[in-house]
């Protein structure tokens, strides 16, 4: 079992109470994975928010130059020791956008979607936290995508001379 003291390591709870980390730790659970493993592919239902406690993962895309060309997997992120990924657990319709790809042995803190949402619903304050620590998360993605989206671009333009 997860403990409240657990959760308060993660940049994710800052600003929760004592209450409300004990009740995210009932619907918590640990998880580990091997490097290489696959934890969510893109459109996959999203049945957790993830804390990576150790280990790296990344997320990834797949990226369409041409239709004569096989997919990119493009790297969006790198979620490390502290940090969070799965928001698409907490934001309809509830449905992976990137991939996760373990590169290390990874131990992560798997908070149950659907129990999460059931908080968020009978506590309107805890809700509230917690749409606003994965909007953070959304906009710091976006800046991360638009990023590589135009050095991606670059390349393609020197690449078809």
């Amino acid at each position: 079992m997860i403990s409240a003291n657990h959760l308060k390591e993660f940049a994710y709870f800052k600003g929760f109470s004592d209450p409300e980390l004990e009740k995210l730790a009932a619907v918590a659970t640990e998880e580990t994975y091997d490097a290489g493993t696959q934890i969510y592919k893109t459109g996959d239902p999203a049945r957790c928010l993830y804390l990576i406690q150790e280990g790296k993962v990344i997320l990834v895309m797949d990226s369409y130059l041409g239709s004569h060309k096989p997919p990119m997997q493009v790297t969006v992120d790198v979620v490390t020791q502290g940090e969070s990924m799965g928001w698409s657990a907490v934001v309809e319709p509830y449905i992976y956008t990137l991939g996760a790809l373990c590169i290390d042995r990874a131990k992560a803190i798997a908070l149950d979607a659907p129990g999460l949402r059931r908080l968020m619903d009978e506590d309107a304050c805890l809700g509230y936290r917690i749409m606003k620590a994965t909007a953070q998360i959304i906009a710091n993605r976006l800046t991360h995508t638009r990023i590589i989206l135009v050095g991606e671009r670059g390349l393609s333009t020197l690449t078809e001379y």
